[in-house]
C-alpha cells in the first residue's frame, strides 16, 4: 500500500489495529421539555473532555515529545470554541437534535470546512477537530479510546499501530507500548502522527486511505517510511530484505551523527550554511543540537493560530528573545505574520474568489497596521538579545517593501519614546515565493538585505498546480526547468549584489535534490531538523563548481536536469 512517508526509518512488526469512536452516532429528535437536560448533558461531556486533557498536559512524564503539551493545550481550546460548542447547542435547541447527533453533524460542518482550505497545514487541522469530537462522544458514550490491545497478541515481537487517525492523547497514551511505526488511513506532513513519529524518532507512514479496514490484527506488516510503503504480510524473501535495510540504515543514522560537529563544505572548499527551521520557540533547542548554524526560518503565524486572542507585543517579545537567547549569536530569521485568506486569526469567515491570491502575509499585515506595529515592535525588542532577522513573506511589488521598511522604522521611534532597547541594526529580507519576484529581482535585492527562496509556493504558483489537490498533484514538479531558472535567476542576483539567498522550503531539505542546488550556486539552506545530518553528507560529497557548470548547461539547453548525472 502506498502512502506518505512522514518519518523516516524500516519497521518490520505484526499490526495492532486502533479502534475510533464513530462518528456514525444514534440519531434522534428530543422533546422540546428535554432540551435543557440535553444542553447540559453536552455541555458537561465538553468540559469532562477538556479536564481530562488538562490533566494529561499536567502530568506529562518528563520523556514526553515536547510537541504533546502544545497538541494537547489546542485541542482544549478548540473544545471551548463557540463554533463547536456554541452551534452544537443551537442545534439541540433549534432541531431538537440528541447530543450526539448535533456534535456528529457541527462536526461535519467543520470539517467540509477545513477541506476546502487552501493550506496544507490548516487542512490537516480539521484532524484535531475529528478528534476533539471523538474525545466528547466517547465522554457522551462512557466509553474510552479503543487503543491497541498490544497484549492480546502473543510473542515479543515489534508492534505496528494502525488506524484511521491518532490524536495527540492516544500518541500519549501509546508511548507505553512496545511500538515500532505507525500507519494511518488519514494525514499528512504536519499532522499529529507525523510530528510526534518524528520525534520518537520511529517511521510513520499516513494517508494511506483505508488500511484500517484491510489490515487485521496480528498481520506482519513492513512499514517504509522514505517510500511511503506498508507491506502486509509479505513473503519471507522481502522480509529478509527490509531486515538487511533495517541494519543499514541503523548504521547509517549512526554513520551521519558523526557529522554533527563537522564543518558542511564542499570538495572543492565552499563553505556552505545549513539553517534550521522552527515553528514554536521550544523547537530552537532541538535545532542547536542537531548541529544548526542557525534559524532560518522562524514562522511565527504558529503563535497566532489555534488561540481565541492575538497575543500580544509582550508575549512575541518574550518568544523572539527566548530564541535569540537559545541561539546564542547564531542568526535567527524571523518570518512576519503568514497569514490571511482561508488562515483567519478569528471567528470571522474571509470569503475570496482565490485565497492562495488574496490578502494574505504581506498583504494581510500592510492592511492591519496595528497589528503588523505589534508585532515589529516585538521582534525589534528580541533583537537586543541576539542576531535577530527580519523576513517578509508574499513581497511581490516594491511599494510593499517601501511601506514594510517605513513601518519597521515607526516602530523603533516608538520604541525610542518608551526607552526600550532594540538592535540598532536589524537585517531586513523578503521572500521569494511570487514568480513576479523572481523574474524582476533586481531591485528587491538592492532595497534589502537577504533573500528567501519559498520553493513550495514559488512551484506551486509558477506552475499553477495546487500541491493539494490529488488531483494533479503529480504536477507538481521541483524540476521543472521554469522553476530551476527562477531559483538560478534569485541566486544570480544575490551574488552579483553580494545579498546572501537561501532556500527555507521543502527542496533544501530534500537531499536527492542538494547536489542540484549546489548547482545552482546555492550556498545557504534552511530546512527542518532533522534533515540537517543527510544534507550535509551530500554536501561533503560533492564538488561545487563541477556541479555548477553541469546544471547551468542543462539550464542552457532548456532540457531537464538529470539527478543521475549529477552523481559521483
Amino acid at each position: 500500500m502506498h502512502g506518505k512517508g512522514v518519518a523516516r526509518g524500516y519497521a518490520i512488526g505484526r499490526a495492532v489495529v486502533m479502534g475510533a469512536a464513530s462518528l456514525e452516532v444514534a440519531h434522534y429528535r428530543i422533546a422540546p421539555e428535554d432540551v435543557v437536560a440535553e444542553s447540559d448533558r453536552l455541555t458537561q461531556a465538553l468540559c469532562q473532555a477538556q479536564a481530562d486533557l488538562l490533566q494529561m498536559a499536567d502530568t506529562l512524564p518528563a520523556d514526553a515529545p515536547r510537541e504533546l503539551g502544545a497538541m494537547l493545550n489546542v485541542h482544549r481550546l478548540l473544545l471551548g470554541d463557540p463554533l463547536l460548542a456554541e452551534q452544537t447547542l443551537a442545534l439541540i435547541a433549534e432541531r431538537h437534535y440528541n447530543a450526539e447527533w448535533a456534535l456528529a453533524a457541527q462536526g461535519q460542518i467543520l470539517g467540509e470546512q477545513f477541506d476546502a482550505m487552501e493550506d496544507e497545514y490548516l487542512r490537516e487541522r480539521g484532524a484535531d477537530v475529528r478528534q476533539v469530537i471523538e474525545r466528547v462522544l466517547q465522554v457522551l458514550s462512557g466509553s474510552t479510546a479503543m487503543l491497541p490491545d498490544a497484549g492480546s497478541l502473543d510473542g515479543n515481537d515489534p508492534l505496528v499501530v494502525v488506524a484511521h487517525d491518532i490524536s495527540p492523547a492516544d500518541m500519549l497514551r501509546l508511548r507505553g507500548g512496545r511500538f515500532a511505526a505507525f500507519v494511518t488511513d488519514l494525514g499528512g506532513p504536519t499532522s499529529h502522527t507525523a510530528i510526534v513519529a518524528r520525534s520518537m524518532g520511529v517511521p510513520a507512514v499516513v494517508a494511506l486511505g483505508n488500511v484500517r479496514e484491510l489490515v487485521r490484527d496480528g498481520d506482519t506488516l513492513v512499514v517504509d517510511g522514505a517510500a511511503g510503503v506498508v507491506l502486509v504480510n509479505p513473503s519471507q524473501r522481502m522480509l529478509q530484505e527490509y531486515r538487511d535495510r533495517q541494519v543499514a540504515y541503523t548504521a547509517e543514522r549512526a554513520e551521519l551523527a558523526l557529522l554533527r560537529d563537522e564543518r558542511a563544505v564542499t570538495l572543492d572548499g565552499i563553505d556552505i550554511v545549513l539553517n534550521a527551521n522552527i515553528e514554536l520557540p521550544d523547537e530552537a533547542a532541538g535545532a542547536l543540537a542537531a548541529g544548526a548554524d542557525g534559524i532560518g526560518l522562524f514562522r511565527s503565524e504558529f503563535l497566532f493560530m489555534g488561540r481565541r486572542s492575538l497575543p500580544d507585543e509582550e508575549e512575541q517579545y518574550q518568544a523572539y528573545a527566548s530564541v535569540a537567547r537559545i541561539m546564542a549569536g547564531r542568526p535567527v530569521t524571523i518570518r512576519t505574520l503568514d497569514i490571511g485568506a482561508d488562515k483567519t486569526l478569528d471567528d470571522e469567515a474571509t470569503v475570496a474568489t482565490n485565497p492562495a491570491l488574496g490578502q494574505r502575509a504581506i498583504r494581510y499585515c500592510l492592511a492591519h497596521p496595528e497589528m503588523f506595529a505589534t508585532q515589529l515592535r516585538a521582534i525589534l525588542r528580541a533583537s537586543a538579545h541576539g542576531h535577530v532577522r527580519l523576513l517578509l513573506p508574499m513581497v511581490t511589488h516594491m511599494h510593499e517593501v517601501t511601506a514594510a521598511l517605513a513601518a519597521i522604522e515607526a516602530a523603533r521611534r516608538e520604541l525610542d519614546a518608551r526607552g526600550q532597547a532594540y538592535a540598532k541594526r536589524l537585517e531586513v529580507g523578503a521572500m521569494v515565493e511570487v514568480p513576479a519576484i523572481a523574474i524582476a529581482i533586481e531591485p528587491f535585492a538592492q532595497a534589502l538585505d537577504f533573500l528567501s527562496i519559498g520553493t513550495n509556493d514559488l512551484i506551486q504558483y509558477t506552475l499553477a498546480i495546487d500541491r493539494g489537490d490529488h488531483d494533479v498533484a503529480g504536477l507538481y514538479d521541483p524540476l521543472h526547468p521554469a522553476v530551476l531558472r527562477l531559483v538560478a535567476n534569485t541566486i544570480n542576483a544575490g551574488a552579483r549584489l553580494s545579498k546572501p539567498v537561501a532556500v527555507c522550503g521543502e527542496m533544501a531539505g530534500d537531499a536527492h535534490l542538494t547536489r542540484l542546488l549546489l548547482g545552482l550556486g546555492l550556498t545557504e539552506f534552511s530546512m527542518h531538523p532533522q534533515q540537517l545530518l543527510d544534507v550535509k553528507r551530500e554536501i561533503r560529497r560533492a564538488h561545487s563548481n563541477d556541479l555548477r557548470v553541469k546544471v547551468a548547461t542543462a539550464l542552457n539547453r532548456a532540457i531537464p536536469v538529470d539527478l543521475d548525472l549529477l552523481q559521483g
